[in-house]
């Protein structure tokens, strides 16, 4: 639906994971990958930080695209004849109040229409699917109770995944870049706080930082971070530049425009 809404004249490429478009796009089976990367209900998709890191893809784009969810089910099946429902595991907590209000077992499966073709193909009518309005009309399935998540306020962040970097130039003041990085910073006392400093003095606003354990090992910590700014906007340049001189490693994943719906959610 993302890839419709943002590239309505290419073909969307249906792949089973998130590593399977990766490939795609890495083997030329596909020219961009839209890829889920955050929600905020249910946070953050986390293959996608350790992915992203060790592919060669840039990020070229973001896409906010809000979620609705339907309960959908065999033809002429009743709520009450529901025993089991089937979804992407985020989907299932983006809707866990329908669920638990109703007693009915939750039970993960590969996305959501993945789930709606298995209860398709199953004619199980116990079998009950939470999955976008377009699920229904290609698996033949009725819906009987419409937009059941959780919160109005339910939008998943995508971004646009492409082999080669888009090289942007600013040509106004009035564009609004985001710049996506991964850093490792020394094994010094307040490292963090002192590579973070560079963003505060410089009046660069960082929408997002996180922390994960690579290699595994605990003290071996890589942070993902998104900024607002373009990395030759001076304010950002010295940012990055204090970054980097107490980082072992810093390395930009995309530099791309802000979509028209960011900050508003």
């Amino acid at each position: 639906m993302a890839c419709r809404d943002m590239f309505s004249s290419m073909e969307p490429l249906p792949c089973p994971t998130f590593e399977d478009a990766f490939t795609a796009l890495e083997n030329g089976d596909a020219d961009l990958a839209m890829i889920p990367i955050e929600n905020t209900l249910a946070g953050r998709v986390a293959d996608i930080h350790y992915l992203l890191p060790l592919s060669r893809l840039k990020i070229i784009g973001e896409y906010f695209m809000p979620i609705r969810f339907q309960l959908m089910v065999m033809p002429g099946v009743k709520a009450e004849e529901i025993r089991t429902v089937h979804s992407h595991i985020h989907a299932l907590g983006q809707c866990r109040k329908i669920i638990r209000s109703n007693g009915w077992k939750a039970v993960v499966a590969g996305d959501t229409a993945g789930a709606a073709k298995l209860v398709s193909e199953k004619g199980d009518r116990s079998m009950a699917a939470l999955a976008p309005r377009l699920a229904a009309s290609l698996y033949g399935l009725d819906i009987i109770a419409e937009n059941v998540e959780d919160s109005e306020d339910n939008v998943t962040r995508f971004v646009v995944l492409s082999r080669d970097a888009v090289d942007l130039k600013r040509t106004s003041d009035d564009e609004h870049f985001i710049t996506t990085f991964v850093f490792n910073v020394r094994n010094i006392p307040a490292a963090l706080y002192k590579a973070m400093g560079g963003f505060a003095t410089n009046g660069v606003n960082m929408t997002k930082l996180e922390s994960y354990q690579i290699g595994g090992k605990f003290i071996a910590t890589q942070f993902y971070a998104d900024i607002e700014g373009h990395p030759e906007d001076a304010p950002v340049k010295r940012a990055l530049e204090e970054l980097r001189f107490f980082s072992e490693k810093v390395h930009i994943l995309g530099v791309y425009k802000a979509h028209a719906m960011r900050g508003k959610f």
